[in-house]
């Protein structure tokens, strides 16, 4: 069963990930095997994926975020929004992310 996620949703990383700052990037490690697609795969997440993690705190909502970001980028609205939807979805979809 896949859950919907949309603007309301509250999201926080999984207790199964790792994330940590290298360099710069963002470096997601799965803890236990069947997060994402493979057992062992490492994620790299962009710069939006990255300043959308550090906002997921489990308190504010996937549109709090997408407002908060609008400030930070230059970008239109909609954009960021469907951005940080789609960013919410996936991750989810692997377990990276939980449904608060």
């Amino acid at each position: 069963m896949t859950t919907q996620v949309t603007m309301e949703t509250v999201c926080i990383p999984s207790e199964d990930v790792v994330a940590r700052e290298i360099e710069g990037d963002m470096i997601i490690v799965p803890l236990v095997a069947g997060i994402g697609d493979a057992d062992d795969e490492l994620y790299t997440l962009n710069e939006t994926g990255k300043a959308i993690w550090k906002k997921l705190d489990g308190v504010i909502s996937l549109g709090q975020i997408a407002k908060e970001l609008e400030k930070e980028f230059s970008a239109p609205a909609d954009e960021i929004q469907k951005d940080v939807l789609g960013f919410a979805t996936e991750m989810v979809t692997r377990r990276i992310l939980t449904v608060k």
